[in-house]
């Protein structure tokens, strides 16, 4: 019997670090492992490697090759020696808020940073971190001191990839990749290079950047002597487990909401909705991202005071929402660009002041807000001929149910799995490979809830009119 070549792929999320040990041919899962990360928007990068201990502890035997799919955004300000000297902020912190406006209008607007990066930044951006730092160092002697100290700045796959590295000290050797630097605001995917102007802009002073390495590049190695791949970014990780085919758009419910779809081509978008990330596989990943997603059907079932198996249910055997609309924006939002805004509901009656009503309004306004994420994709000419609905929330009935009216489109349901390390596993058994493409590894696909039938047309109306009529209200700060 032919022993298994293993490899290894890590998802560093937000939430957790989650490790699978794959067939390097098959992609089968052989081992698994799981931590947690702490509950904050700023975070020790210790508390990562510490989850990556506790995650792949007894699962590494035999593995030949490993590659990090990590959380974007994230800021890691590092001194000369490589020691972190400030907390790492997260793509969910929305402190730079005001830095974002900022930098927006110094550059030129929107069009000047459409035609600079693709995109227009949002708080999430690691570039708005950045005039964040610089803005705080000037009333806080914490982060005074951590200005003073960086020396460079990598992402959260970037500091975690070069820690597995046994050959390198210091911040000598950091290495990224195109899907991940992509989302930072300072890299261009149209010229597939650094706009080291814009760390200027933003910081005040250069920064050292990682070298970008290429799609099935080994940049490493580690002290367990497996080879290490480049890694990338959670979404274009995913992208690459799921294996998207043109015309396919994956839209994920997770802590976040996400709609994205790969690309031959560059995209530039200067409303701001759609970023212009690159992928995995040195192609592109234009991507629509919301802050809020399955979270917004666990908060409103706490509400009602069901758990999330009855909340569902009430959801899609409710005969519709009556014109209840609800926003759910319940930690202010990305896409709309709305990061001081709260959920808001519109239309309570008596008639509607019932738990189905509800339940089924959240769903709804969930699935507007992603609705509204695909046809971004769509004005940037992207194909969507089925959707690929996955994660947390996907496992909602009602959410399958609703989502081909409401989405437009097609709904395939894949089997539940950690895309996000499949596709890091993915990568590194193409860089074991040497190969030129990625290994062909099958995606069980579930069958989703039989599509209800509804009125979309005046539900995503509905859902518009109240969005447009509050605007105003939601872009002021909230006093919480």
């Amino acid at each position: 019997m032919t022993e298994l070549r293993l490899v290894a792929g890590v998802d560093c999320s937000t939430q957790a670090t989650k490790v699978l040990v794959c067939d390097a041919e098959t992609g089968a899962v052989v081992r698994e492992g799981r931590a947690p990360h702490p509950d904050a928007t700023q975070v020790d990068p210790a508390e990562w490697w510490k989850a990556w201990e506790t995650a792949s502890d007894g699962l590494l035997d035999g593995v030949q090759a490993i590659a990090v799919g990590g959380q974007q955004h994230g800021m890691v300000l590092l001194d000369e020696s490589g020691e972190v000297v400030h907390p790492a902020v997260l793509w969910n912190d929305t402190s730079s808020a005001d830095a974002t406006t900022e930098l927006i209008a110094e550059l030129g607007g929107p069009e000047a940073w459409a035609d600079a990066i693709g995109s227009v930044p949002v708080p999430s951006f690691t570039v708005t971190k950045l005039r964040w730092m610089r803005d705080e160092a000037a009333a806080n002697d914490v982060r005074r001191e951590a200005v003073r100290r960086a020396a460079a700045v990598v992402l959260p796959h970037d500091w975690m990839t070069h820690k597995l590295a046994a050959d390198r000290s210091g911040i000598e050797g950091i290495t990224t990749d195109r899907g991940d630097v992509s989302g930072t605001g300072w890299w261009a995917p149209t010229s597939d290079s650094y706009r080291t102007d814009l760390v200027e802009l933003a910081f005040g002073r250069q920064l050292r950047l990682p070298r970008v390495a290429g799609p099935a590049e080994i940049v490493g190695q580690t002290a367990f002597g497996a080879a290490i791949a480049a890694g990338t970014g959670d979404n274009a990780a995913a992208a690459l487990g799921l294996d998207l085919q043109p015309g396919d758009v994956a839209v994920s419910l997770g802590t976040s909401g996400t709609a994205f779809a790969r690309s031959a081509h560059p995209t530039k978008d200067s409303t701001g909705l759609v970023a212009a990330f690159a992928d995995a596989t040195g192609e592109y990943l234009p991507l629509v991202c919301t802050l809020n997603a399955a979270r917004v059907m666990s908060a409103t079932a706490e509400m009602l005071g069901l758990d999330l198996s009855a909340f569902d249910e009430a959801a899609i055997t409710s005969p519709g929402s009556n014109g209840l609309v609800l926003l759910p924006f319940l930690d202010g939002e990305r896409t709309p660009d709305l990061p001081h805004s709260t959920g808001l509901i519109y239309g309570l009656t008596r008639a509607t002041m019932q738990p189905a009503t509800m339940a089924r309004a959240a769903v709804e306004g969930l699935l507007c807000g992603l609705a509204d994420a695909v046809d971004a994709l769509r004005d940037q000419n992207v194909p969507v001929q089925r959707v690929l609905l996955l994660g947390g929330g996907a496992r909602s009935r009602a959410v399958q149910a609703l989502a081909p009216a409401l989405l437009g489109a097609e709904v395939v349901l894949p089997e539940p799995a950690e895309y996000v390390a499949l596709g890091a596993a993915r990568q590194a058994a193409w860089a074991l490979s040497g190969a030129a493409t990625p290994p062909t590894w099958n995606i069980p696909l579930g069958k989703p809830e039989p599509a209800v039938t509804v009125d979309a047309t005046t539900i995503r109306a509905n859902y518009e009119q109240v969005l447009t009529n509050t605007r105003p209200l939601l872009s002021q700060p909230y006093n919480r």
